[in-house]
């Protein structure tokens, strides 16, 4: 019984900690002018492979770099580096998401004022990483055709602190007999008013519209923070 009240304390504790050092990293981040998006799934949602393609995209008009979370290997990083993007491993062990001290270790010596984006991958799960703020500015979940329209409602905590779904590997909806609307009700119902977007990193089907909603929340982050200064 002794064991509840203190593993909730330290829990807090934790969780505190890394709000507070989060907060520092996203004024760090708007100093620099760099703009920083945070992508989480489940394992296989086609993560990597849609931040692959907009990496590669994005290499040809913006300054742009990634930071990718995975229990162990370097596979996603060095598949990522195909793109010309600067690409970091951060390797978690046992650990099942990423949290602000690993990114302030994994940028320690990076010129943030030189980037326009800033991507970090995180671990493949819905669960810890929606408790962890990393000082980005903007979350995307990435839910595949494949895992189902019922996601959002089992895992409601991590599509409400995201900002945008991604609904990915469209391309074999019709194989795999996925219901659109069905999903898009079930992520509204969870997040109302959530933007979604439908994509293929495959076909590339939707990813400009995607590419440019980025470019778009940058612009207006910069317009912000222009006025303020």
């Amino acid at each position: 019984m002794m064991n509840g009240p203190r593993l909730v304390e330290v829990r807090q504790k934790v969780l505190k900690q890394n709000d507070l050092l989060a907060r520092a990293l996203r004024e760090r981040f708007r100093r620099a002018g760099v703009y920083v998006v945070s992508l989480v799934s489940s394992p296989g949602s086609g993560k990597t492979a849609f931040l692959e393609r907009t990496l590669h995209d994005f290499a040809r008009r913006h300054s742009v770099a990634a930071l990718v979370g995975d229990l162990a290997t370097e596979n996603d990083a060095q598949r990522l580096r195909r793109s010309g993007a600067c690409v970091r491993q951060i390797t978690t062990g046992t650990v099942c998401h990423l949290d602000a001290a690993m990114i302030e270790r994994a940028l320690e010596d990076w010129r943030l004022e030189e980037l326009d984006f800033l991507f970090i991958e995180n671990v493949g799960n819905l669960v810890c990483p929606a408790s962890y703020d990393l000082g980005e500015e903007l979350r995307f979940v990435l839910m595949s055709v494949t895992e189902g329209e019922d996601k959002p409602l089992k895992y409601p905590t991590i599509f409400n602190t995201a900002d945008v779904t991604v609904l990915t590997k469209i391309d074999l909806a019709t194989a795999v007999e996925f219901d659109l609307e069905a999903a898009k009700e079930n992520i509204r119902a969870v997040r109302p008013g959530m933007r979604i977007f439908e994509v293929s990193a495959k076909t590339g089907a939707g990813m400009i519209e995607c590419w440019r909603y980025l470019e778009e929340r940058r612009d207006e982050a910069r317009a912000g923070s222009a006025l303020s200064a």
